[in-house]
């Protein structure tokens, strides 16, 4: 049924990297909630008024802050599809984050009403609530409307791979749970009138869910804000496929960027050849960024990096900075090793890469390969750049 309705609606639908067709997903997404959720909160709100429940009141509002999502949705997916200005040189698309966050804090107002509520009404044992079998008929067709948004919510979002529509799939099943539960309650409730406890005791239960499932969304939310770690997957990928080139010796520095689902920048050293012609070399580097970046629909800049492949000393020296890092750590690299001779001492410089979760500390890595060094030839003086590792 997805694809049935993108095939109808969004002209090359398939074409998920261009800014357009996200858009246009996110649009329709967004209608198709806007008119479920209207529906819904309409039918919830006047079967609970005639039934003086304020289970299936509660849970009508919670439908009109889905239809206010709805909106917000639609909105943010229109202004994330605009075209980069002198302001926002990388677009527009992170606002697509934005309104999943402002998703989440409705959520989680909504959630803080329906908690007050049923906590007045149970402190207040209210006893007004007089079911129907029409509130069991509307609640049991919402229950299958929700469903069916929910699975449309998660085809579409699967397809663009957008964070705000993960999160309205995860609220639309949020919504059959709570309904589910207000249905038995009411179903209870109506056959054994004693328990008028249910009403406003499943309001709360359902708030309490409500609240939980909006912090969840909020930090699924945020995080691409803040700067999560690429999909290490893709990362081997496009490293690995760097490497398949005549004249690549290496591949270090990795560095990646997103300003939204179509917006990846990537950074990388490049090593070749010192000896190499230039020109080559640069002809070389230019066309991996621009095939590499036409296959994986990344924005791809590489930093040449030459290698001295003529001197005899750095393969020892390589494998004596190897050993010494692996004794501290197994998850210590080392790159860009060079070897600059002077009249009275020579400099061995290299870089060592920091993971995130290391440890130690820097100091005891650069005594412990100084003194490594020093074994092998006194004159020769370390000189290391320490690099934070941004992929992993």
């Amino acid at each position: 049924m997805i694809n049935f309705l993108r095939k109808i609606f969004i002209k090359d639908y398939k074409n998920i990297q261009d800014e357009k067709v996200r858009e246009k997903h996110g649009v329709l997404a967004s209608i198709i909630g806007i008119v479920f959720n209207s529906v819904l909160f309409l039918m919830k709100l006047v079967i609970g008024i005639f039934t003086s429940s304020m289970s299936i009141i509660s849970d009508a509002l919670n439908n009109m802050t889905d239809f206010g999502s709805s909106i917000v949705s639609f909105v943010g997916f229109k202004l994330s599809g605009k075209k980069a200005d002198k302001e926002h040189p990388y677009g527009h698309e992170r606002i697509e984050y934005i309104t999943g966050m402002i998703t989440s804090f409705i959520i989680l107002l909504v959630g803080a009403l329906l908690i007050y509520n049923s906590i007045t009404a149970l402190i207040e044992q209210d006893k007004s609530a007089n079911f129907s079998i029409w509130a069991f008929i509307i609640l049991g067709v919402s229950i299958l409307l929700k469903i069916m948004l929910g699975f449309i919510y998660k085809g579409l979002g699967k397809a663009i791979g957008s964070v705000a529509l993960q999160a309205n799939m995860q609220d639309s099943f949020n919504d059959v749970l709570s309904t589910s539960i207000v249905l038995v309650a009411s179903l209870i409730q109506f056959f054994v009138p004693e328990t008028w406890w249910l009403d406003s005791s499943v309001s709360l239960l359902v708030a309490i869910f409500i609240i939980y499932s909006g912090i969840k969304m909020v930090k699924e939310s945020a995080s691409p804000l803040i700067g999560e770690v690429p999909n290490q997957d893709f990362v081997n990928k496009v490293v690995a496929e760097i490497k398949t080139y005549e004249g690549v010796l290496g591949v270090h520095d990795v560095m990646f960027h997103s300003y939204g689902p179509t917006k990846t920048f990537m950074m990388c050293h490049v090593e070749i050849d010192g000896y190499e012609n230039t020109f080559k070399s640069h002809d070389l580097i230019d066309n991996i960024e621009k095939e590499v970046s036409r296959k994986y629909g990344i924005n791809l800049t590489i930093h040449m990096d030459p290698v001295d492949t003529r001197n005899d000393e750095l393969p020892v020296l390589g494998e004596i900075i190897e050993k010494t890092l692996q004794n501290l750590d197994i998850s210590l690299t080392f790159h860009d090793l060079r070897v600059i001779s002077g009249p009275t001492h020579t400099n061995v410089v290299f870089d060592v890469v920091i993971p995130t979760e290391y440890k130690g500390n820097k100091s005891e890595i650069a005594i412990k390969i100084r003194r490594a060094i020093k074994e092998y030839k006194s004159n020769y003086e370390t000189v290391i750049n320490f690099d934070e590792n941004y992929i992993d």
